[in-house]
């Protein structure tokens, strides 16, 4: 975008990083459009090739040139900037013709088309070519040609042909970006790992407060051993029973005072108050990664259990069952992958009014300078706390978003409008939530073996807090950080 500007400026005397591309005034009255954006522009602004200014009054100065001294000019509408940035884009195109290929195609009716998508066994997108729009997340976000318009037309073209004969269209090679990985550092990472997340998880352990024990009777083992105990289940990906053997051997090398018995751990599982504790763990966890992660990405992902809801159906006259599953929400930093906190609900809990308390629990070990989300997170009080972390959003608005609200809101949408560069390469950096979710499944497992609900919470924070251990040994041999744990968790 900023290249664009800059050869729609070069014949003026005007600074290229001063230019604000604007949708067509017209659609308000002058003043309300300035007022919209009264953060960014402070100068009377001119639309190229318009008959009269953005501003009331100043109809005697010349439309194609910036007043003297003025801080703004604008140099064209932005779609207009769009249609010319999306023309240099040679990726979306050889898409669209290799989706082209597909037999999925329909003619609905008119200019309307419906696209396959490649991703989803079944659906698709709807592209008006008339219109040229397009019912993609990819047009949503970039308001330009997606792959499926393009699609839709190398589809069109072919069809054009009386004869039916086709039209080739030569195939544009793209290279695809690599990250070279440090072998000598995540194979000693990987050796070792297990060994050095037994005595992390110690440091976190000791600092777990055991309530003091009234009556008479045996002391209870302490609840430090317990958490430790819960965690080394779950890192074994085994059975409480069959993971008593790693258990027993983590007493013997001093990592606890006495191995709990398989029954009391998963007794600890069903506790209530394990979930705070558990939580708080994560948090220390990440804790050490606060100098390096300043970028966070916020989502959410599901976990299967082995628990199904039966009910009869009159309408098919049997028993119909389903699946349960939980949802973990969780605050990623997009440098290191770590998980900065974390809260599980049932599946019908909804991912938007989770986001304050992640941002707020997050930026008690971390600087937020970026929290990016996808449009899911849209809304003012989620904007809100997260300027109020001190860090920039990044969330995609919808189609029928306005550009009206909060301060907050008014400055993310400017950026969104105006700053599409600086925008999307903020907002990609979400997909690091998506890595970090897929290496906690494969690391950990996707499902959860317990059966109560607060047993299942518990044992997916266990799966998180032992990511996050993992995470730091890694960090340790390729960032050579040495984390240390100070402070009381109190039961």
């Amino acid at each position: 975008m900023k290249n664009l500007i800059r050869r729609r400026t070069a014949h003026r005397r005007v600074r290229p990083d001063l230019v604000v591309p604007v949708l067509d005034p017209r659609q308000r009255c002058a003043e309300g459009s300035v007022a919209e954006r009264n953060d960014l522009v402070r100068k009377p602004l001119f639309l190229e090739g318009a008959d009269e200014p953005l501003l009331h009054g100043d109809a005697a100065m010349s439309p194609d040139c910036a007043e003297p001294g003025a801080d703004v000019v604008v140099v064209a509408p932005f779609e207009v900037l769009l249609a010319e940035l999306a023309a240099e884009t040679d990726l979306r195109q050889e898409r669209g013709r290799l989706l082209s290929q597909n037999k999925g195609f329909k003619h609905i009716a008119g200019v309307t088309w419906l696209v396959p998508s490649q991703t989803q066994p079944s659906g698709g997108y709807i592209v008006n070519t008339a219109e040229k729009t397009c019912s993609c997340p990819d047009y949503e976000l970039r308001r330009c040609k997606c792959k499926h318009a393009w699609a839709v037309e190398f589809v069109q073209t072919s069809e054009s042909h009386a004869d039916g004969s086709k039209t080739v269209t030569e195939s544009m090679t793209y290279s695809r970006t690599t990250h070279q990985q440090d072998w000598p550092a995540y194979n000693e990472a990987q050796v070792s790992e297990k060994e050095t997340v037994q005595t992390l998880l110690r440091g976190l352990c000791d600092g777990v407060e055991t309530p003091a024990h009234a009556g008479r009777g045996p002391k209870p083992i302490p609840l430090s051993d317990v958490v430790f105990a819960m965690a080394m289940k779950c890192y074994t990906l085994m059975s409480a029973r069959r993971a008593s053997t790693d258990i027993k051997n983590a007493a013997e090398t001093g990592n606890m005072t006495r191995a709990p018995h398989y029954n009391s751990i998963l007794a600890a599982f069903e506790k209530t108050e394990m979930t705070a504790i558990l939580t708080k763990l994560i948090e220390r966890s990440a804790a050490p990664l606060a100098g390096i992660d300043t970028s966070f990405a916020v989502d959410s992902t599901g976990f299967g259990t082995c628990v199904y809801r039966r009910w009869y159906d009159a309408k098919y006259g049997k028993e119909m069952k389903k699946a349960t599953w939980l949802k973990a929400h969780a605050i990623v930093g997009t440098t290191t992958n770590i998980i900065a906190s974390v809260k599980v609900t049932d599946s019908d809990g909804a991912d938007s009014p989770q986001l304050p308390g992640l941002v707020e629990a997050a930026k008690q070990n971390f600087e937020m300078g970026e929290v990016s989300a996808d449009k899911a997170y849209l809304g003012h009080d989620n904007l809100a706390a997260i300027d109020t972390a001190g860090a920039s959003a990044f969330i995609p608005f919808k189609l029928n978003s306005q550009a009206d609200g909060s301060p907050a809101w008014r400055k993310m949408h400017a950026v969104f409008m105006f700053k599409q560069e600086e925008f999307l390469a903020a907002y990609m950096k979400r997909n690091n939530v998506e890595s970090t979710f897929s290496s906690v499944k494969r690391k950990f497992g996707g499902s959860v073996r317990s059966k109560v609900f607060t047993a299942q919470v518990n044992e997916i924070l266990c799966k998180v807090l032992c990511y996050n251990l993992s995470m730091l040994v890694h960090a340790m041999h390729k960032l050579g950080i040495e984390p240390s744990f100070l402070g009381q968790v109190a039961a």
